[in-house]
């Protein structure tokens, strides 16, 4: 075998070993870290800093999720003191980044999903930075549909995927 095919062998192995070591944690579940979900020294400092409030049931802190009605991008009243909750705790530890997911049910094309789950990041973004954190601290993503917190297909099952989630 030519060295040219043995390093093309070899690296197409290599993509194939590194490529199936990834999982799939939802967000929900993710521990807290820094913006890329990584555990360690940023999610460390992060609940030290806040006293473990951000791992503390009781706190409002603990609650990452914000929820919308059908089809808009507009935070429901009962998520309003989560949004204050994090903004405070954000605008007080300027070295704290988060990335803020949209996401929505199954109805609708996935173009449509994918746009309405960034118009809703983009809603949890500017009602953070108008409690004083810094946009340099935020960033969004749209998951659209592909990433449902529940798999069902009902109204309350439709009702938990329209949502916004805070990510350390």
């Amino acid at each position: 075998m030519s060295t040219r095919k043995l390093a093309w062998a070899a690296l197409a192995f290599s993509a194939l070993l590194f490529g199936g070591c990834s999982s799939m944690q939802s967000s929900e579940e993710a521990p807290v870290g820094d913006a890329t979900g990584a555990a360690g020294t940023a999610g460390a400092r992060g609940s030290r800093w806040a006293g473990g409030a951000l791992d503390d049931p009781s706190s409002p802190l603990s609650k990452r999720v914000v929820y919308f009605e059908y089809d808009s991008a507009e935070i429901v009243p009962e998520s309003r003191d989560i949004l204050r909750a994090h903004g405070g705790y954000l605008s007080s530890n300027r070295s704290t980044n988060i990335t803020i997911e949209g996401h929505c049910d199954e109805r609708g094309s996935r173009e449509y999903n994918l746009a309405l789950g960034e118009r809703r990041a983009q809603t949890v973004k500017r009602q953070l930075e108008a409690e004083g954190v810094s946009g340099g601290q935020l960033s969004i993503i749209s998951y659209g549909e592909e990433r449902p917190a529940d798999p069902g297909h009902s109204e309350s099952a439709w009702a938990e995927n329209r949502r916004g989630v805070l990510v350390y």
